[in-house]
């Protein structure tokens, strides 16, 4: 089993920077892809990026291109969200997940270990 937890969330401002952090535990997460969803309210959760077990293969959303990076390290377990340029948009509850080994994956039925979340606002 793996587990996820989530931190790094808050409140900024428009325009402003938050690195969220997925410390993963009970195993090791270097031949996991991981990935980040998010999930505002009314709304169905849907995927912001990924990243394969070596960082090699990285897929973004275009809804969040050119502005949020992920990133991962293995020595570390643990899977980071860059966002910059945030806009109040980008407000939800952000989820890390994994999957094992694998492509490219978009959806979240094929994850198999989820986080609890981490709430992100953003203030216009």
């Amino acid at each position: 089993q793996v587990q996820l937890v989530e931190s790094g969330g808050g409140l900024v401002q428009a325009g402003g920077a938050l690195r969220l952090s997925c410390a993963a535990s009970g195993r090791t997460i270097s031949n996991y892809a991981m990935a980040w969803f998010r999930q505002a309210p009314g709304k169905e959760r849907e995927f912001v990026a990924f990243i394969n077990w070596s960082g090699g293969i990285i897929r973004t959303a275009d809804s969040v291109k050119g502005r949020f990076t992920i990133s991962r390290d293995n020595a570390k377990n643990t899977v980071y969200l860059q966002m910059d340029t945030m806009r109040p948009e980008d407000s939800a509850v952000y989820y890390c997940a994994a999957r094992e080994p694998g492509g490219i994956a978009t959806l979240t039925m094929l994850y198999d270990y989820w986080g609890q979340g981490t709430q992100v606002t953003v203030s216009s």
